[in-house]
């Protein structure tokens, strides 16, 4: 059945031919959906005949946020951790060790329940797509059951043995990348779309993370890179020299790292939740997106640097610390995410897009960032169908 929402007062499409500015926006729209898509837009007076009419009563409507990274499968909990840092110390990547001792103890029925409850959680606030990464187990069978586990909730599953070295590979760190290139990746490359690798000091130089990428790569899986989070590094150029889908983090660049970016297809991901949980430096969201370089925004949900499912905090955060506007933070975390995870059929609202769609209880989607904190998401439909508020 066809159904038509009318009376939008502001709908963003994330589609520019569609509307004014990079966000595509329509004033008075409408939105036909049937079969799961998309199927007409334009406004509420020439709305073509459907089988059923939602009204959205003056409200605002936007796609489906896309949250591209995320490390949702994991046990345990790292209050001390922040507790500690919000009383001075400064954050390392060390407190990985610590998830990874606590997920290797946990049985499968606690993981699942952990990432059905996040997946959920994010839902809740308008996020239809997200991607999930393993990492918390560095070995073969733990890496393995986590991907299992991961793409059960999402098709968006990223294989991240090259998190940090293994606690048994401390003093042999090559000895466990030849592990992660070989046994680990033979039994996680069929559960997985895509690798990563976290290059970073205290984690893999370039050409540790190159060999995991391009091991990786050859198995069928598409490079994403942990990169310039903690500190100026290789990460961002050898994610645009390898054709990475993204770069995240993306927190120290030089000029070079932006040219890179500007030059290549690789979308530079964004994720205030890390800065605001750290109290680090937020990244220049203006300089990428005044270079011409395509930028995502994600949530990073983990329990040690980011532990939020919200990507209406992330525009909020990205709008008031990153130099973003209202429309490109919120493109960004939909269209922008979608371009981070290589999705043309979500991330925007048009015709033959997948019909992810989030109403807001307020006109605009300024107001996510205009009233931060207060839950507007008031319905989302994912693939044409209500999921949120359940039951309707």
């Amino acid at each position: 059945m066809a159904t038509a929402i009318t009376d939008i007062g502001t709908l963003l499409t994330c589609d520019p031919s569609l509307g004014e500015g990079p966000g595509g926006v329509l004033r008075d729209a409408a939105v036909v959906i049937d079969g799961g898509r998309v199927a007409w837009v334009g406004s509420t007076a020439a709305v073509p005949a459907a089988d059923d009419a939602y009204s959205a009563r003056g409200r605002a409507l936007l796609p489906g946020f896309v949250d591209s990274h995320a490390h949702l499968v994991f046990a345990g909990d790292r209050t001390a951790e922040f507790q500690a840092r919000m009383s001075g110390r400064r954050y390392s990547a060390g407190g990985i060790r610590t998830t990874v001792a606590a997920t290797r103890e946990a049985t499968d029925e606690a993981l699942e329940a952990n990432v059905a409850r996040f997946v959920g959680e994010a839902l809740r606030q308008g996020t239809t797509t997200i991607e999930t990464k393993s990492g918390y187990g560095l070995t073969v069978p733990d890496e393995a059951r986590a991907l299992r586990i991961a793409a059960r909730h999402t098709p968006e599953v990223t294989y991240l043995g090259a998190h940090v070295v293994a606690p048994e590979y401390a003093d042999d760190p090559d000895g466990y990348v030849e592990l992660v290139t070989g046994p680990m990746l033979d039994a996680c490359a069929p559960h997985a779309r895509w690798v990563d690798a976290f290059c970073e000091r205290g984690a893999f130089d370039a050409d540790q993370a190159r060999a995991v990428l391009t091991a990786g790569a050859a198995r069928g899986l598409v490079p994403r890179v942990h990169a310039n989070q903690l500190g100026p590094g290789p990460g961002v150029r050898l994610a645009v020299e390898l054709g990475a889908a993204s770069a995240d983090h993306c927190t120290h660049l030089s000029g070079a790292d932006v040219d890179a970016l500007a030059g290549g297809d690789t979308v530079a991901t964004l994720l205030p939740g890390v800065e605001f949980s750290t109290r680090s430096p937020y990244p220049d969201a203006r300089r990428l997106l005044d270079a011409g370089v395509t930028v995502a925004l994600a949530s990073d949900c983990n329990p040690g640097s980011s532990f939020t499912s919200s990507m209406p905090f992330c525009v909020a955060l990205a709008v008031r610390e990153m130099g973003m506007t209202p429309d490109e933070a919120v493109v960004a975390a939909t269209r922008g995410g979608a371009l981070a995870l290589r999705r043309p059929d979500v991330g925007r609202i048009a015709p033959g897009s997948r019909a992810d769609l989030v109403l807001l209880d307020a006109p605009s989607h300024v107001h996510l960032a205009y009233r931060p904190g207060v839950p507007l998401v008031a319905a989302v439909w994912r693939g044409g169908v209500v999921v949120h508020p359940a039951g309707e």
